[in-house]
């Protein structure tokens, strides 16, 4: 065994026994004994005992010099964990503020959203059929579209109008339906044979209901039918003459609160009377049973043909006026009531169905949109068939996602009205597959 003949200790085999080599330049950093680490003193070739730091290897030659800078280690870790802590903190709470930003814009434009579909549908509270019409007459004065003397007069009759229930007749076109019927037998080579309803007055909007009265148009239209109709006058004694919009509104709140479709009541906060809003098939069918009138809701609620068109609304209006009335003659004119007919944003009147010679079909519709200027254009004997382009809508016209359909079917006892009051309360619409 070779020792070291400064410090005694064993040094290995293979080195060579010496003594430590003196490094002048290294003097300065306590070299080490290169056999076995321990420091060497360069001036005296004394030996010591050195302390490594354990986390940046620093040579220490006493342990309290060690302790010390291993502690300012220490000091140096947990500053710097702390430094972490502060930073998630700091990330946490922009995270949190960004959050509540984003929530609160989300919740602003779910309001301006919401706010905008009532105003859409009638249900902001801005006022009904009264305001508005009195606004926009106001509004046509100012432009120079009405004399003084007009708005005064106008505003007197829709007064009246509104005290006695009764709709004012301005907007009413009648007579289109014989005017069809003679236009038909007489003209339109391309028709092999043609169904229309029974007659039917065209009603249109006006300038208290624009933009959202077409559904209670459409029922007066469906009305003015029934009312012409013998069968129907027990169920409509107390309905002779065409209810107002603001009076169609109030029978419709009369009709919840007898119990028919209480969905669709808490819907309109069970209110109509006075505002804007819009209706449906189901406020429709709610408003003809409660006075007895038997109807039925048929859902096309999905296409059935190609380009998303609905064939089978076609085939439905078809046999609706055909069934009954399988004569040869080329132009039937039936006892059928026209047909409801709705979707999204908007609803109309059927009033029959052509088919072509090529056995293509084409529905004929009274819309509201259509002025009384428009409508009676077709009751000229003269007419050349250019304003029938009003009514006429193929199958490629119809490419709505959904239709809703309102048929009249006959009258009500009193306990199929009680029953059915009890069904509209889980009321669902037949679907056509």
């Amino acid at each position: 065994m070779v020792l070291c003949d400064v410090c005694g200790r064993a040094l290995p085999s293979e080195a060579a026994a010496g003594r430590h080599p003196r490094r002048p330049s290294l003097c300065r950093r306590q070299p080490r004994c290169p056999l076995c680490a321990v420091a060497v003193d360069c001036d005296t070739g004394n030996t010591e005992q050195l302390y490594e730091c354990p986390m940046c290897s620093l040579t220490c030659t006493n342990i309290q010099i060690l302790e010390e800078h291993v502690n300012l280690h220490l000091e140096e870790h947990n500053f710097s964990e702390g430094g972490d802590m502060r930073d998630l903190e700091l990330a946490r709470q922009l995270q949190t503020e960004e959050d509540e930003r984003q929530r609160s814009e989300e919740e602003k434009r779910e309001r301006e959203e919401f706010e905008k579909l009532q105003r859409q549908y009638g249900l902001d509270n801005s006022g009904g059929f009264k305001q508005q019409y009195l606004k926009n007459m106001e509004r046509e004065v100012d432009r120079g579209r009405m004399q003084p003397f007009e708005y005064h007069k106008r505003k007197a009759d829709m007064m009246e109008s509104l005290a006695s229930g009764i709709d004012d007749g301005r907007t009413k076109t009648s007579g289109v339906i014989e005017a069809l019927c003679k236009y038909y037998q007489s003209e339109n080579k391309d028709v092999r044979r043609v169904w229309l309803s029974a007659g039917v007055d065209h009603f249109h909007s006006s300038l208290g209901d624009r933009g959202w009265g077409c559904g209670y148009r459409n029922f007066q239209m469906l009305l003015s039918s029934l009312l012409q109709n013998s069968f129907y006058n027990d169920c409509l004694r107390d309905t002779t003459l065409i209810p107002s919009i603001p009076k169609i509104q109030s029978m419709i709140e009369d009709a919840w609160r007898e119990g028919f479709d209480p969905h669709g009541a808490s819907h309109f906060n069970n209110r109509l009377h006075g505002s804007k809003a819009w209706i449906g098939a189901c406020e429709i069918y709610s408003l003809l049973t409660s006075l007895r009138i038997k109807c039925q809701i048929i859902d096309f609620h999905k296409p059935t043909g190609p380009m998303g068109t609905h064939p089978r609304l076609f085939e439905w209006i078809l046999h609706y006026y055909s069934a009954d009335n399988e004569g040869g003659a080329k132009v039937v004119c039936t006892s059928k009531p026209p047909i409801y007919l709705q979707h999204q944003g908007h609803s109309r009147t059927i009033v029959g169905i052509e088919e072509k010679k090529n056995r293509s079909l084409c529905l004929l519709l009274f819309d509201p949109g259509c002025s009384s200027q428009q409508m009676q254009k077709l009751l000229k004997q003269n007419s050349d068939g250019t304003g029938l382009r009003l009514l006429q809508k193929f199958v490629g016209n119809l490419k709505e996602k959904q239709y809703q359909i309102v048929a009249v079917d006959g009258v009500l006892s009193l306990e199929e009205k009680a029953a059915r009051c009890r069904a509209s309360q889980v009321l669902t619409s037949e679907k056509i597959p």
